[in-house]
């Protein structure tokens, strides 16, 4: 049977090795994002202002509960990705077993928890009671009940991205998205589903993501099995999960709930302002995508070197990781600014949301470059597996700069220009993640075996059961 093509970080350009494993997560994560966007776009012009406020009145809600399993995700690119590295495929075995099945015994409380807290949380955000609420809580329901299939793409996700395959996820999310479009058009049109017809189609979706991906891990990575009626599990993996994955979850909770804090201070301007911000936050989120892609592929790329103990191509990858991603940042945030306004014109015609929906983006867009080199450098600490320093780049970057920032300036210049807190807050988490990673004290816990590489060789490995090194064809000079 053939097997997945998976790509060897270990060996040649850094450049090549991080854009050929961006490329197809970029890719990937621009289906994910796209088939929100949709839901977004659809119903702001179906049904309304008001239902395009209300489906994204609870993100940070819904970003807060699944927050500690997008931390299992990332412990599961680490730990496989350090394995892959190391040439330890039972590990890879073990390790992913072990963190499906412990993702599988907390999902059912946290969907309990997201179904039957929706509208009191919701209330605490300040979500207007004018019939927003309502339609805020009936599509945070239906997504919550579908909690299960979003745990398990994100899992799989995490699992190929440490085994160094992007492509799958890409392939999975592209059919994804098409049948999100098509659901969403269907239920929110002609069914007359409203807002519950938007999750509905989001959840059917990511439930074939997830199924097929599974199917595909199965099929194609030969020291993989994931049988769900019966995972091998490891105490010690669980705790080495932890200790990765705790950081991240409570760097993730601590960012929603500070999304929260911001989000009351937005919604107490009514649903049109919200509307307008929501609108904004989907074309940031566009933006966003190659900056989060090229950060994700660093953590695959010194995960997999620290596997193999090479600092000094930790070293070179992670230059190569920022001049790509703050290159990026720049071109990407420089196109998007003069089209804010038509771009915010496809949520709805409302002149209130469009003017609101400018305020966020004409704030954040010059500043992305901050946003590019915080997320790089956060990136490589994941993967060399210190992953407490982003927790407390966030906590310290959102709660001591970005949120009290946004609540002087609502108060003492007005709403209008809360939106500059966000560069704020990606300066001094810059500051503090290159202080770390650069000074920090964990270099001096690492005994590295200072290999002769050359990073000008292109190598791409085939996958097969052992993941054997194909020879080098040819050797290509590194002209970037």
């Amino acid at each position: 049977m053939a097997q997945a093509k998976l790509v060897d970080m270990t060996t040649g350009s850094p450049y090549k090795r991080i854009i050929q494993f961006a490329v197809p997560m970029l890719l990937g994560n621009l289906f994910q994002v796209l088939y929100n966007t949709v839901d977004s776009i659809i119903v702001g012009n179906f049904l309304g202002t008001q239902a395009l406020a209300a489906v994204g009145a609870g993100n940070p809600f819904i970003f807060g509960l699944i927050s500690f399993f997008v931390g299992l995700g990332l412990a599961a690119t680490v730990m496989v990705s350090q394995a892959v590295g190391a040439h330890d495929y039972d590990k890879v075995h073990m390790v992913s077993n072990t963190i499906y099945k412990l993702s599988a015994y907390l999902a059912v409380p946290f969907t309990i928890i997201g179904v039957f807290g929706a509208q009191s949380v919701l209330s605490l955000l300040n979500v207007p009671n004018d019939g927003t609420l309502t339609l805020a809580t009936e599509y945070l329901q239906v997504i919550f009940l579908g909690l299960i299939f979003t745990l398990g793409y994100n899992l799989n996700a995490g699992l190929l991205q440490g085994l160094g395959d992007s492509v799958t996820s890409l392939k999975l999310l592209a059919s994804s998205a098409l049948i999100n479009i098509v659901l969403d058009l269907l239920f929110v049109g002609p069914l007359g589903l409203g807002v519950r017809g938007a999750a509905l189609a989001t959840i059917l979706s990511q439930a074939f993501s997830w199924i097929m991906g599974l199917i595909h891990i199965n099929r194609k990575v030969a020291y993989v099995k994931l049988n769900l009626a019966k995972l091998d599990f490891d105490r010690s993996l669980v705790r080495e999960s932890l200790t990765i994955g705790i950081p991240s979850a409570l760097q993730n909770v601590i960012f929603s709930l500070g999304a929260m804090t911001m989000y009351s201070l937005i919604n107490s301007y009514g649903f049109v302002f919200t509307a307008g911000f929501n609108g904004a936050n989907k074309i940031d989120t566009l933006v966003f995508l190659p900056v989060q892609s090229l950060a994700n592929a660093t953590t695959t790329y010194v995960g997999q070197n620290v596997g193999a103990k090479n600092m000094p191509r930790v070293q070179n990858g992670l230059r190569a990781a920022l001049i790509l991603n703050v290159g990026i940042a720049l071109v990407t945030s420089g196109i998007t600014y003069p089209l804010s306004r038509f771009l915010l014109g496809l949520f709805g015609d409302d002149p209130g949301m469009i003017e609101t929906g400018l305020y966020y983006l004409h704030a954040v867009l010059p500043l992305y470059f901050l946003l590019a080199i915080l997320f790089t450098l956060n990136g490589a600490l994941r993967g060399v597996g210190k992953a407490t320093m982003p927790m407390v780049t966030s906590m310290v970057s959102l709660w001591l700069a970005r949120i009290p920032t946004a609540y002087y300036i609502a108060h003492h210049f007005g709403k209008e220009y809360i939106y500059y807190c966000y560069g704020i807050g990606w300066f001094i988490g810059c500051l503090l993640s290159a202080s770390f990673f650069y000074f920090g004290s964990w270099r001096k816990n690492f005994q590295w075996e200072m290999q002769s590489q050359d990073d000008g060789a292109d190598q791409v490995a085939d996958a097969d059961p052992t993941l054997q090194r194909a020879e080098l064809e040819a050797e290509e000079t590194d002209t970037k």
